[in-house]
């Protein structure tokens, strides 16, 4: 029997005796191993994904974890983010997968493998002797610091380490999926163990001490305390989990205060699982409002037509998506991975549709578009129209969403259905079958869905049951448009779209339901209604490939920045564009493909002409190829100006980007993690949409200086920056001491230092520092760029 993840974890199996708690149950999810894909692109990408996890090396991901007790690792350590600072997050993900997979399938090797990953595990359980498991590195130093009290806490950073709180959640979530999902009694312990472990340490911290922890990112930490709450029905977890739950992110979103933008959108969103986790167990209404509130202000506002979210991984303005159409780092993979698993939640609580609605989007257009049919996982998703995306590779790719990735696809079954009582919930079109135990009875879902608008049930039993089928009118269909059919007879229906259609009755063993739900073309415009437009037929959106050259990195190396595709733009006055009159209807000019199901032209609509023959096609379809989700909308009249306007402002974009050797966004946190920031008494922020840091004691960076071809450094300050006076060093010898006085007024401006030849050429590293004068900060410094000409 497998352990359910759901609100109703745990309860009515008989097992927990001493487990008292109750969830705010509407429906309950089926477990994993009684859901079955049986076909389709979904089994095709969770195989996939299997094989890739196949190719990763167990003793190489335990190195840390060996290294960090005491004991001899068997083989060298993964490169990448695996030893550069966040060693060992991998292996919880790769435990999660392993066990979704195998309760999914019940494969063999996947269970091999668990079973040797918790071997190991244990061992260094008990040789780290309270407790412990983790592999970052120095962990027995940096978890003395911190019970003794000692915390510098930063964005990015816990004493000066790499997210440690955020590496750890990893392990704590793998050992819990490896009891939840493979059942295995060993993970139970460890997971309790390790949890008393963290409490030891962190028992003496002041409340305050705690939240200042809490500043850097922590991923799920609330919600896996929550989930050991109700494994062991003990309060102190669950007391856990409040005590380690944000206060600046619960409070202003229990009262719908948006406070997001410019914040780290990952750090976030698994802070509000935890909210609504913490809610399902304590009935915390502050929780709940705060998880919803959060849940609405993403979607309805922040989100795309894919499902995904954020650029270069933080929360843009609600008004001014252009940076996510210009540059290369679009939304995030693990940021949908984290907003479906908060959907999932919130359907749970209400069986309300529109949960189902979001989720189905972003599965279909983010999720599995993120994997490519021949294996490697997706970090960014580049909306600018003519990019491309990156692929990890199992020896070289160590990123965050190839962690979530290789989650993401063993798991496309756990919401297919759900349940209540005595009614089964059909959500998802997807090719399956489901056992319904209590009922003794099974239903198959066959069907070809999204290449056909239609699905089949057929329901299997060796009894006679009365019972409820809920089936999904999804949000997309026209109203009045689904028909359904009961061995082989029209119904009546009352149901609506986005809603949820009642069929009730005595179900007899090979009883058939045909749904027809007819899919139609519609056009959404980006949030911030800029002019831009994206195709969606039925749910799933369509996309054109543009071409295949100059894909740059296309498979990444081990480099830290290998996930971001860094090849050339195609100009966006060169990109396909939706080109009609104001008042014409774009869909009208938009043909079906004869003969091919989900293809469509549009050579009346589409310039420059070049690109007229483009076909529009499921984006899930499009790998290692230039693409355009996003078309800008213009009348004839308004092309010439638009891109004249375009054409001045890529010009500039285009000499910046021949100049530039390297560049980095100070405050934000990926660009900081990948070039080595390192920092003393400093601090981040946010003023008018575009981040800082700045320092009362120093910071630095080291610089890629490739071909040392660097002439000299530009760096962006705000004109109001007052007594800001600090020194400029790289490596070591100071090149500048900037004295700011405020008057240039509420702008942004840029100042170039020359760097010295003999300085510039000694090595590909620079190591940049910022250093307050005594008395003083630095300036807060918006860009650092290294440029490749010399200052007049």
């Amino acid at each position: 029997m497998q352990h359910t993840y759901l609100k109703s974890l745990w309860l009515g199996l008989g097992l927990f005796c001493a487990v008292h708690t109750t969830a705010q149950e509407s429906v309950a999810l089926f477990p994993l191993n009684q859901v079955t894909v049986t076909s389709g692109v979904f089994k095709d990408a969770a195989l996939t994904d299997f094989n890739y996890i196949q190719d990763l090396n167990p003793d190489r991901l335990l190195n840390p974890f060996l290294r960090e007790a005491g004991l001899k690792p068997k083989a060298e350590s993964y490169t990448n983010w695996e030893n550069t600072g966040l060693d060992g997050h991998t292996l919880g993900h790769y435990l999660s997968a392993l066990s979704m997979y195998y309760a999914s399938t019940k494969d063999t090797k996947a269970n091999a493998l668990i079973i040797y990953v918790l071997a190991e595990l244990q061992k260094v359980q008990q040789a780290n002797g309270n407790g412990y498991i983790g592999g970052i590195p120095e962990s027995n130093t940096l978890w003395s610091e911190i019970k003794q009290g000692h915390i510098n806490a930063g964005s990015f950073s816990l004493n000066d380490k790499w997210v440690p709180l955020y590496n750890i959640h990893k392990t704590f979530a793998g050992l819990k999926d490896a009891w939840v999902f493979a059942e295995k009694p060993e993970a139970k312990t460890m997971l309790i163990a390790l949890t008393d472990w963290f409490i030891g340490v962190t028992k003496n911290l002041s409340e305050s001490q705690i939240q200042d922890m809490l500043r850097s990112e922590h991923g799920g930490l609330n919600e896996v305390f929550a989930d050991v709450y109700q494994i062991s029905g003990e309060k102190k977890y669950l007391d856990l989990a409040k005590r380690f739950s944000e206060q600046a992110l619960l409070n202003p979103l229990s009262a719908n205060q948006d406070v997001l933008t410019g914040m780290h959108a990952n750090t976030q969103i698994p802070k509000f699982i935890g909210f609504e986790r913490i809610s399902q167990l304590d009935h915390d209404q502050k929780y709940h409002q705060s998880a919803l509130n959060f849940f609405n202000n993403v979607v309805n506002q922040r989100t795309l037509s894919i499902g995904g979210n954020s650029v270069r991984e933080h929360f843009n303005p609600i008004d001014d998506f252009s940076e996510v159409l210009s540059g290369e780092q679009g939304p995030e993979t693990c940021n949908t991975y984290n907003m479906l698993k908060l959907s999932k939640m919130l359907f749970e609580d209400t069986a309300n549709s529109g949960y189902i609605d979001f989720y189905e989007r972003g599965l279909y257009n983010h999720i599995l578009s993120s994997q490519n049919p021949k294996g490697g996982f997706v970090y960014f998703t580049p909306m600018r129209p003519g990019h491309y995306r990156v692929y990890s590779q199992p020896e070289t790719s160590f990123w965050c969403c190839v962690g979530s990735g290789m989650e993401n696809h063993t798991k496309y079954n756990e919401l297919i259905y759900a349940k209540h009582k005595d009614a089964l919930y059909v959500n998802l079109f997807i090719p399956s079958q489901v056992s319904w135990n209590e009922k003794g009875a099974t239903l198959t879902q066959n069907t070809d869905f999204p290449e056909v608008p239609s699905t089949e049930l057929v329901w299997s039993s060796k009894k006679n049951v009365q019972t409820t089928l809920m089936l999904r009118y999804p949000e997309w269909v026209t109203a009045g448009t689904l028909k359904l059919y009961l061995n082989g007879k029209l119904q009546n229906i009352a149901g609506t779209p986005g809603s949820y259609i009642p069929i009730r009755r005595i179900w007899k063993n090979g009883d058939t339901i045909k749904m027809e739900v007819p899919m139609h073309l519609s056009v959404e415009d980006i949030p911030d209604q800029s002019g831009y437009v994206s195709v969606k037929y039925g749910p799933i959106v369509l996309a054109a490939v543009t071409g295949d050259a100059n894909q740059d990195g296309l498979f990444a190396d081990d480099s830290r920045g290998g996930h971001v595709a860094s090849g050339p733009f195609l100009p966006l006055t060169e990109s396909p564009m939706f080109v009609t009159e104001k008042n014409e209807n774009i869909l009208n000019k938009i043909k079906a493909v004869s003969g091919k199901p989900l293809e469509f032209s549009a050579e009346d609509l589409i310039q420059p002409s070049a690109y007229k023959h483009l076909i529009l096609q499921p984006f899930y379809k499009i790998h290692e190829k230039r693409y355009a989700i996003y078309f800008k909308k213009e009348s004839p009249r308004g092309l010439e100006k638009m891109q004249q306007t375009l054409a001045e402002k890529q010009k500039a974009e285009a000499y910046l980007r021949t100049i530039t050797v390297d560049f980095i966004a100070p405050g934000e946190q990926q660009p900081e993690s990948d070039h080595g920031i390192e920092s003393n008494q400093s601090h981040t922020g946010v003023n008018q949409n575009r981040h800082w840091r700045d320092a009362t004691g120093w910071f630095s960076y080291q610089l890629k200086n490739n071909d040392k071809a660097a002439k000299a450094l530009r760096v962006t300050y705000f004109g109001k920056d007052a007594n800001r006076n600090f020194k400029i060093l790289i490596n070591g010898k100071q090149i500048a001491n900037p004295k700011l006085k405020g008057g240039k007024g509420d702008v942004f401006f840029d100042v170039d230092y020359e760097i010295p030849a003999d300085l510039a050429k000694s090595s590909d590293i620079l190591k940049l520092r910022f250093e307050a004068e005594l008395g003083s900060v630095t300036a807060g410094i918006y860009g650092v760029r290294l440029i490749n000409v010399a200052i007049d």
